[in-house]
């Protein structure tokens, strides 16, 4: 089912009018046909845009309507990709011209007059007949269309006056008048919260604020109370205010005072206004809904509230918990998902204005399902009944619940914002950069929940299935998305594309289907996680992408590509193009004619050396990102013609180019994030030209007796928000830097200033003298690489005064001559990094709010808070390396660290024990101790260990502790241990003596030189069971003394293994003592195990395994069955001088694609059923028996790849 969506198709419609009206007209005045067509199409598309508002829900009943709908939308496509061809020949034309009228006078003498007029070539001459054909092709669809409007009877729908002119589709803003069903799930929420507002108990404002992700109903909550009766009896005003993003003091009392008083005359000064709100509730209650709140700042509340006292009550939701503590909660109310049957509720609400489905049975049990997948979220629940709300057919609400479900890539908002604006969705009539608005339209959609913040990364987002599934429906065949090997037929009507890289190599045949879509505007690789590597065919990039000529977007990112084709001439429409990650060391000059081009990333393209000459031809750039390709040396000239570029992550200064800096004067609308590399060959009156004030950042300096002067001259603007200088050569640093009009700077880095004298005592060089709080934004501080630097006088003579009242995070590293303590008043920090400051004494007393805590390499770690210990309980992560004194009390310690989710202890010598440090397992759920070579135990006491205080263990890395001589005895009651790692551990001389931990997945063993046996079961032990492990991956490596992976004496305890990897063992000759495979293996790679001759004696249960791959190892010949494993896909032998042949039952015919055979010298005989194999690829056989032979059936057909060396039998078999 698709379901085409007028306002989508509207917006999409009104650019291509625009279009025509602008300059398409002009631009083919000249040429009279094509004239005539276009303004035919100018008079018939407004008619056919004002029935669009009519006919979204006429679709669903008439399929000659929805038959017309997406004609309607196929041809938009093709009209938009015949303007743009307009637009693209104008600019190379415009450009052509300048480029002329460049050049000296003697060459502009040889151009024909007839040439140098407005169009420098007259357009009429380029008309060929093909596009002729394309635009007489689309006059007769648009009549068509036309025609087929009235006799679908849209033209009468028409003309009831509704058009699509002054449409706005805008969300709007939320109101206490939101919402007309009944509300379910938060009962006791409202009634607590009444409870709270209608009692007389508080002094001073009573703040109740509601939290929650987007989508959980905090507004609608706010509504209930608001709306509710009692509150008209308990309160004399109420006032509601939509926040959202724009926290405006000035705006917000206004609209509260229109609350109060709607003649209430508009004034702009807040001190006016709030002595105005003061009087108007001198003696009253007020009730105040503030709805959405997203500003973090403490000071911006302090001044919103001045005016309310005694009898205000206000609410306040929002998506953050920091927010509710700024304003000082009374109580906050945690909003949670919904349980099923409240979820359930709302959905027949949205559905049928009822509670239940009893009166639509037939529905019942597929909405149920449905409602499951909405995970608990009512937003989500309303949103997807929204879709259906109009579709009463049992099975397309079947479709909804069934199709597939996949996990969006998360991504991060920039990336998705500049997708859209190459697709053109960013159309503004306003001038907003189109950034601006797509980060409007972004947090649109998050506060709708149709995006959702990623639980891993805070910057990322992620999709829930059910807002993609939505998407999917309305998108139709519009959009195509490929995965796996499977082969799919798409739509010739299909634009955009996204295919799954779900594998190392890329092979033609994944991308036979995009043969079919010669419209495509959108080629969009995703890339799996659980790959590095990943090579694409040549073919795509040879043949396939000239035929696409109409792409928008093209990404591939991530490919080893060496060597571009130059293709880029065929794309003339391209407006992203990202080749990051890849091993491109140039780029065709060719892509310079790409004029449309926005959006250029190049992102870790180490080998590129440089640029395109002609880069200044792009003259629509917006987003120029080469961060991490660190082989580029210099930019090429033409720079100063970007003038629309708005992110350039670098611009790199080479040898004698220092006037090139001159060409970032025209660049006005820089800003965002920006590198300056190579100052040092830039002198000041280059930089004076460069005018960097007018621009919002700066990154990078360089070491040369001029670079004082460049950095004054660097002078930003006085909005500039982060700030690094790295590789500073100066002695002193400028004044701006401290500059009290910087005050919206929340990032400051330096970096690597070796020559800096005057660093040796930072402290009223950054903070100016007489000035009060000159950093009061300041979020993130770091501090790397200063040699020089010996100490921090942070000016805290007055306690009141807060230098860093903002900051988040602090960093400093390698500073190895700094003295004395860290700043004591940091209310605010989060994360701490103190690396390879060896003279730095570290405290951490008074830092309660700190999330993160990283100490490597400092000279004393205490706490020497005099009052009683706090407990850290927002501590998140401990990691604590090459401490020279560890001077905090046991007990402190457990309360300051014994909460922290990550503990890590890396390069402690001394540390004998964890316990005489306070240190224990409790509590953590991802442990790491590395590097800690007199550590015996990892605990103290039985009853510090028992399971129901480590439950929480999920991770245990352990490394480089040599006299570990047991690991805990616990170890298997550990019920939510999952990953462990072992490595260099020379004194363990088994992994458990009970059983492994019951659903340990995943396995690593390294440099375990007594290691026999994975479990050394005691006789008197009768627990013993091979059912309890769920171990899915295990990897071996060097451990010499290994002899089988089973227990000592027992049967087999890896029978869930998914993949088996050994390297390196010496005396291993037995995997399983069983003899049997497990059936769930899919992967099997031994490498170097000289004694394992057999690893099994037949496959006959191994269905699942995918490939065998052995290297330079005993086995003499691979176990019976191979013909029944079904899944089978690569063989690799290769050294395996003890084996001699296949067993008689060969290799199943299907699926098998890759068999390799190397370095075998007794192999003498390849399987007889070759020629059967069809699905074989590739065959490789090198240095074996010379007496190997040629199969007398031959070789499959389908070979792609064969590889014959040192087999002369086969050799010359295949001669003859």
């Amino acid at each position: 089912m698709s379901v085409f969506g007028e306002a989508a198709l509207s917006a999409f419609l009104e650019p291509l009018s625009a279009k025509l009206l602008d300059s398409v007209l002009n631009f083919v005045a000249d040429h009279r046909q094509v004239h005539q067509q276009l303004k035919l199409w100018q008079s018939i598309l407004p008619e056919i845009k004002a029935v669009l508002n009519h006919v979204e829900e006429k679709q669903i009943k008439d399929e000659g309507v929805k038959n017309w709908l997406g004609d309607l939308q196929d041809l938009a496509y093709d009209v938009d990709d015949i303007l743009d061809e307009f637009a693209y020949q104008e600019l190379r034309l415009k450009l052509q011209k300048t480029q002329a009228q460049a050049s000296s006078s003697k060459v502009r003498k040889l151009i024909p007059t007839c040439c140098t007029g407005g169009h420098f070539f007259p357009f009429s001459l380029m008309l060929n007949a093909k596009m002729i054909s394309k635009i007489q092709a689309i006059t007769d669809r648009l009549n068509s269309l036309n025609t087929r409007r009235s006799s679908l009877g849209l033209s009468e729908i028409m003309s009831q006056g509704a058009t699509f002119k002054g449409k706005k589709p805008r969300l709007q803003p939320t109101s206490f008048m939101d919402g007309a069903v009944e509300y379910v799930g938060r009962a006791n929420e409202k009634q607590e919260m009444l409870e709270l507002l209608e009692s007389n108990n508080s002094d001073g404002v009573c703040v109740l604020s509601i939290v929650g992700m987007g989508g959980m109903g905090k507004t609608t909550l706010a509504q209930l109370v608001y709306n509710d009766p009692s509150i008209k009896e308990s309160f004399d005003h109420k006032s509601w205010v939509c926040v959202s993003d724009d926290f405006d003091a000035v705006n917000i009392t206004k609209t509260i005072l229109r609350s109060l008083d709607a003649d209430s005359r508009d004034e702009n000064d807040l001190n006016l206004l709030q002595v105005k709100l003061k009087e108007k509730l001198s003696g009253k209650r007020m009730l105040l809904v503030l709805d959405d709140i997203w500003n973090e700042s403490y000071s911006d509340w302090t001044i919103l509230q001045a005016p309310f006292g005694a009898g205000t009550k206000i609410i306040v939701t929002t998506r953050l918990q920091k927010v509710s503590s700024n304003v000082d909660s009374v109580k906050a109310f945690y909003l949670d998902k919904l349980l099923h049957h409240d979820c359930l509720s709302i959905f027949a609400q949205h559905a049928f204005k009822a509670r239940n489905f009893d009166g639509h049975l037939q529905f019942k049990e597929i909405g149920e399902n449905i409602v499951r997948r909405c995970n608990g979220l009512p937003l989500a629940a309303k949103a997807i009944k929204s879709l259906l709300r109009t579709v009463m057919d049992h099975s397309e609400w079947e479709k909804v619940y069934e199709s597939e479900i996949w996990e969006l890539p998360e991504d991060p908002q920039e990336e998705i914002i500049l997708l859209w604006r190459a697709e053109g969705f960013l159309q503004s009539k306003a001038k907003i950069q189109g950034k601006g608005l797509g980060n409007q339209y972004f947090q649109d959609l998050v506060s709708r929940s149709f995006f959702q913040i990623s639980s891993k990364d805070k910057s990322r987002f992620v999709m829930h299935d059910l807002m993609n599934d939505l998407a999917q429906l309305v998108a139709g065949e519009i959009c195509c998305r490929l995965e796996g090997e499977k082969q799919q037929k798409f739509s010739h009507r299909s634009r955009h594309s996204t295919y799954v890289i779900d594998d190392w190599y890329q092979s033609v045949k994944k991308f036979e289907a995009f043969y079919q879509m010669t419209s495509l505007r959108t080629f969009l690789g995703l890339m799996a996680p659980r790959y590095q590597v990943f090579y694409l065919t040549k073919v795509v990039l040879e043949d396939l992408l000239p035929r696409l000529s109409y792409l928008r977007v093209l990404s591939l990112g991530g490919y080893e590509i060496y060597n571009l084709p130059d293709f880029f001439k065929n794309l003339k429409h391209l407006r992203y193009l990202n080749f990051s990650r890849t091993r491109i060391n140039r780029l065709p000059d060719s892509l310079c004619s790409l004029y449309h081009l926005e959006t250029l990333i190049l992102r870790s393209c180490s080998k590129l050396k440089n640029l395109p000459s002609k880069i200044g031809n792009l003259v629509n750039l917006h987003f120029l990102d080469i961060r991490g390709a660190g082989s580029i040396e210099r930019m090429p000239s033409g720079f100063d013609q970007l003038t629309k570029l708005q992110t350039l992550s670098n611009f790199v200064i080479g040898e004698g180019d220092g006037r090139l800096i001159r060409e970032l004067k025209n660049l006005s609308n820089l800003r965002g994030n920006f590198c300056l590399s190579g100052l040092e060959n830039v002198d000041g009156q280059d930089a004076r030209e460069a005018k960097l004030n007018e621009k919002l950042g700066i990154d990078g300096t360089r070491k040369t007796e001029v670079e004082e002067r460049v950095l004054d001259f660097l002078h930003p603007l006085k909005k500039l928000e982060q700030l690094i200088i790295e590789n500073y050569g100066g002695v002193k640093f400028s004044s701006w830097i401290a500059d009290s009009s910087l005050k919206n700077l929340s990032y400051l880095k330096l970096r690597n200033c070796k020559n800096c004298k005057s660093v040796q005592k930072i402290g009223v060089e950054l903070f100016r003298e007489n000035q009060l709080n000159p950093f009061a934004s300041l979020e993130i501080l770091s501090f790397e690489s200063l040699p020089n630097w010996k100490e921090w006088d942070t000016c805290e003579g007055d306690e009141k005064v807060l230098k860093f009242p903002s900051l988040r995070e602090l960093s400093i590293k390698t500073c190895p001559q700094l003295l004395g303590r860290l700043p004591t008043h940091l209310p605010s920090l989060q994360k701490l990094e103190i690396h390879s400051c060896t003279s730095l004494v570290v405290s951490i007393s008074s830092f309660l709010s700190l999330c993160e805590l990283s100490i490597q390499g400092c000279a004393k770690l205490v706490d020497d808070c005099s009052s009683a210990a706090k407990e850290l309980s927002s501590l998140q992560t401990l990691s604590l390396s090459n401490i020279s004194k560890f001077n905090i009390p046991a007990d402190r310690t457990m309360l300051r660290f014994g909460n922290s989710e990550h503990f890590e202890i890396d390069g402690w010598e001394e540390l004998a024990s964890l316990s005489r440090y306070g240190f224990s397992l409790v509590g953590h759920r991802f442990i790491t101790v590395w590097g800690c070579p007199q550590l015996q135990s990892l605990e103290a006491e039985e009853a510090e260990l028992q399971p129901d205080k480590i439950s929480r263990v999920e991770s245990l890395r352990i490394a480089c502790c040599d006299r570990l001589n047991r690991l805990p005895q616990v170890l298997h009651e550990l019920t939510f241990l999952t990953v462990m790692e072992i490595d260099n551990c020379r004194s363990l001389v088994s992994f458990a003596e009970n059983n492994l931990p019951p659903n340990l997945e995943k396995l690593r063993i390294r440099n375990w030189e007594n290691l026999e046996y994975l479990v050394d079961e005691k006789e008197d032990n009768k627990s013993m069971s091979s059912t309890l492990c769920l171990l899915e991956d295990l990897y071996i490596y060097n451990c010499p003394s290994l002899m089988s992976l089973s227990a000592k004496g027992r049967k087999n305890i890896c029978n869930q293994l998914q993949l088996l990897e050994i390297y390196h063992c010496s005396k291993l000759s037995c995997l399983f003592s069983n003899t049997k495979f497990p059936i769930t293996l899919k992967h099997l790679r031994i490498h170097q195990c000289p004694m394992l001759e057999y690893i099994a004696e037949e496959f006959e249960e191994s269905a699942c395994l995918e490939s065998i791959l052995f290297f330079r190892s005993g086995i003499k010949s691979l176990p019976r069955g191979l013909d029944k494993l079904i899944h089978l896909q690569e063989i690799c032998l290769d050294w395996c001088s003890n084996l001699v042949s296949f067993e008689e039952s060969g290799l199943l015919s299907t699926g098998f694609r890759d068999f390799k055979v190397i370095d075998c010298g007794n192999f003498g005989a390849l399987p007889k059923c070759m020629a059967s194999i069809t699905s074989l690829r590739q065959l490789s056989v090198d240095n074996c028996s010379a007496d190997i032979s040629f199969p007398s059936e031959g070789f499959p057909a389908n070979l792609t790849s064969l590889a014959i060396s040192n087999a002369p039998k086969i050799y010359w078999s295949l001669v003859e």
